[in-house]
């Protein structure tokens, strides 16, 4: 499947000759502006892999879009800044541009796992946090030992067919007792 791609360069040909370029690699322009708020619409609108900004536009610039774009995860962000010298378009800035693209996908694509991963550590921790309540709660009101407890809550989560944060918190609400 193609790398979807956003281009926002504010002289139209500079845009063109970069969307040709893209093409010819096997890129799909999903989106084209000469603006950076129109940018980070398009970004949102068509949730492309990569965004392509020159770093001076129109509307918003191309760093503070990109910052819009990279804070809400949406695309790998590339900003072009000698995109402006239509000298150096081609072929020299093709073959610049094509490992910078890789570089950028590849570092967003690990910006997500990382995400990803923090987002299952938190939530294992807070999953952890509220067993952990409700093991205290069966020990000093039922008088079970530490073990028990947590045998109570798993053994309780595999019968009922739900998880043990449910079954913990739900211990803690007073609706379940052993």
């Amino acid at each position: 499947m193609a790398v979807r791609v956003v281009v926002a360069e504010d002289e139209a040909i500079v845009r063109l000759d970069l969307k040709e370029i893209l093409e010819e690699e096997g890129y799909e322009v999903v989106g084209e502006t000469g603006r950076g708020d129109e940018a980070v619409t398009l970004v949102r609108e068509h949730n492309p892999d990569l965004a392509i900004l020159d770093i001076k536009m129109p509307g918003l610039d191309g760093l503070a879009a990109a910052r819009e774009i990279a804070g809400e995860r949406r695309a790998a962000v590339l900003i072009l800044t000698a995109f402006s010298q239509r000298d150096l378009i081609k072929p020299f800035q093709k073959s610049e541009l094509l490992p910078a693209i890789e570089v950028a996908l590849g570092r967003f694509a690990e910006l997500k796992a990382l995400d990803s991963q923090t987002k299952s550590l938190e939530e294992q921790l807070e999953i952890r946090k509220i067993v952990d309540r409700a093991k205290g709660l069966l020990m000093d009101r039922h008088g079970m030992t530490e073990s028990d407890a947590f045998s109570f809550v798993q053994k309780t989560a595999m019968h009922e067919r739900e998880t043990m944060k449910t079954i913990a918190q739900r211990v803690l609400d007073g609706d379940l007792q052993p």
